[in-house]
């Protein structure tokens, strides 16, 4: 019995339609979250952390 046959008689199908809606069910979730109106302002503040300069970086003068 070839590894194809063995595979394909398995019945292993229900576990992909499982994943699916549980992948399904997750990203809801995550875009819920995310695009909530309460959030708007952390996320806002998120989105300006690497334009903000918070502390004095000092170029170096020689790489070796």
């Amino acid at each position: 019995m070839d590894l194809t046959t063995l595979m394909s008689h398995a019945g292993l199908a229900g576990y992909a339609e499982v994943a699916l809606i549980l992948f399904f069910f997750v990203f809801v979730g995550i875009a819920i979250r995310v695009f909530r109106p309460s959030r708007r302002t952390e996320l806002e503040e998120m989105g300006r952390m690497p334009l903000e300069d918070d502390r004095a970086v000092t170029p170096r003068q020689g790489v070796k």
